[in-house]
């Protein structure tokens, strides 16, 4: 019986900010009101969860990421209510919600620190990381190399050093401290009760990292995960958890467990490799990272993505894999970032090439896993380098060609980012209506391929295996599901190429991009033609 329980492994999810997306009380800030306007239009491209980026209270330092308040909305972007109401209508829509889970750490400004710096005395004293003395190692193991200058700050209040893996402002809870455990599941069950699907674990290496100066350290800091798991099972058993955690293979099983803990990981080794097969005109990166990756429980799965709201991360290449990369897609220092990324949305990075395009998110969408998409992608936003660090591809959505790309009414002075407005990828030129109304557009042709991704459960839940060909630019793999299969053949080449493939005990190949039928009956081998960076998608027939 094939199991179609695990939602997740057949999900389209859709990353958004809430207050870059829609603006709909004409602030210059997008809200939960604005949001809800635009329900219609994710649910037509085909959008089965949405993930928000941090909404709550904040003095938005890091975009949201330094929270004051884990049980509220910003009032920039509304209420409670408003965010009960959009929980409804999303509901109605048939899309689940996701939202992030910033617990690593807190904003300098939450009461939590607040009553820690001011009294050692107070039970919040032991929330947070301290050192009377001042650290050896002050900027060891920074996340933000060449910005963040440290990552101990001495507390003139408090009388000693906090820890902060990341900004200065974003002091690192002490997750070693059972109150603050507890506190992290409180949070989490306060939003599944408003109708969360799950969470979106927020920089998970470092929520379970070991830190040597807290005394009352966890034998075992992975722990919390399978605490957090067992915690969700209780409130909701199909809530799930994804986590960031951009580590090793061999560290997967520290966050998949036997099943135990988490039931999502994003893969960021494969992402990278990615990149460099498109670079080099070579599967053999993707063949890399595919046989490299570890076999994972059941209930796991893999998030893939193409781009995210951070910098195009390839610390995981070596030095020279990484200068290629940045040599093709990001070839200017101000395109670069933190010594190991780039700064950039998909579309500029492949100077628009629609070819390109639709190569990476034909991958996206049959590569073992679930695809998640940052928003704008789908109508090939650009970015705004004038802004800094990881702002650049964090501009606001580009609804229309009117002002302010349909995302405000405000003046734009007072929009919250600028919109872009020139070049090639000003709103002028790349916006949701005129693309909506174009049956040639990228974002109708992404409403194609989610459309036949939704039809194609095996590549989500399926075992995947690679096929070999004959030509080393051509990644070819099949997914099996009961006795399903699929099969997807992509050309990483600028150069088109004729693949020879051998079947055994195969009917027919049925092209579902083209509607094309191979018949294989009495013939064991196929020449299929694909084009240059040309790609294929096969049901296959016994």
């Amino acid at each position: 019986m094939k199991r179609r329980d695990l939602w997740y492994k057949n999900a389209i999810i859709y990353c958004l900010d809430v207050d870059t997306y829609m603006d709909g009380n004409g602030d210059g800030i997008g809200d939960f009101e604005g949001l809800m306007m635009r329900l219609d239009q994710l649910a037509s491209l085909g959008i089965t969860c949405i993930w928000l980026l941090p909404f709550y209270p904040t003095p938005n330092r890091d975009n949201g990421y330094d929270v004051s308040d884990y049980y509220n909305v910003d009032p920039r972007l509304g209420t409670l209510g408003d965010f009960v109401e959009f929980m409804r209508r999303a509901q109605e829509h048939g899309i689940r919600v996701m939202v992030d889970l910033v617990v690593n750490h807190t904003s300098i400004d939450h009461p939590w620190f607040q009553a820690a710096r001011a009294d050692p005395k107070s039970k919040y004293r032991d929330w947070y990381v301290w050192s009377k003395e001042r650290p050896e190692q002050m900027d060891e193991g920074a996340v933000f190399p060449g910005v963040q200058k440290t990552t101990w700050t001495y507390d003139r209040k408090a009388q000693a050093y906090y820890f902060h893996r990341f900004y200065w402002h974003q002091p690192d809870l002490n997750i070693a401290n059972p109150d603050v455990r507890d506190e992290i599941l409180k949070i989490m069950g306060f939003w599944i009760q408003l109708g969360v699907s799950g969470f979106r674990v927020d920089a998970a290496p470092f929520l379970i990292e070991s830190k040597e100066e807290n005394p009352a350290d966890l034998d075992d800091p992975h722990m919390i995960l399978r605490h957090m798991r067992d915690f969700l099972s209780w409130r909701r058993g199909d809530a799930i958890i994804l986590a960031e955690a951009n580590v090793l293979y061999e560290d997967v099983d520290l966050y998949f467990g036997d099943g135990d803990k988490l039931q999502m990981l994003f893969n960021f080794i494969l992402n990278q490799q990615l990149y460099l097969a498109l670079v080099r005109g070579s599967a053999e990166p993707i063949v890399r990272a595919f046989r490299s990756a570890p076999a994972i429980p059941k209930t796991g799965q893999w998030a893939n993505f193409l781009r995210n709201h951070d910098e195009l991360s390839l610390d995981k290449l070596t030095t020279e894999e990484r200068e290629e990369v940045y040599a093709a897609l990001g070839p200017e220092p101000e395109m670069q970032i933190y010594n190991r990324g780039i700064r950039r949305r998909l579309a500029p990075m492949l100077k628009n090439d629609r070819r390109c395009l639709e190569l990476m998110y034909s991958l996206l969408f049959t590569l073992p896993g679930t695809p998640v998409i940052w928003y704008g992608e789908e109508i090939g936003m650009g970015e705004d380098l004038s802004l800094e660090e990881r702002n650049s591809v964090r501009t606001p959505m580009q609804w229309s060609d009117e002002k302010n790309g349909g995302f405000s009414s405000a003046p734009k002075e007072k929009l919250i980012r600028p919109v872009i407005s020139k070049g090639e990828f000003g709103y002028k030129k790349v916006n949701f209506d005129a693309q909506n109304r174009d049956k040639e557009s990228l974002l109708n042709w992404i409403e194609k391929a989610i459309r036949l991704r939704k039809a194609c459960p095996e590549f989500g839940y399926g075992e995947c295996e690679i096929i070999e060909t004959n030509q080393p630019s051509v990644f070819a793999h099949r997914c099996i599901w009961d006795e399903s299969v699929v099969m997807a053949l992509h050309n990483l080449s600028n150069q088109p190429v004729a693949v020879n493939l051998h079947f055994d005990d195969v009917g027919e190949l049925y092209d579902l991009l083209s509607d094309q039928v191979y018949d294989l009956e009495g013939d064991t081998s196929q020449k299929i033609e694909l084009g240059a960076y040309g790609y294929r998608w096969f049901r296959v027939k016994s």
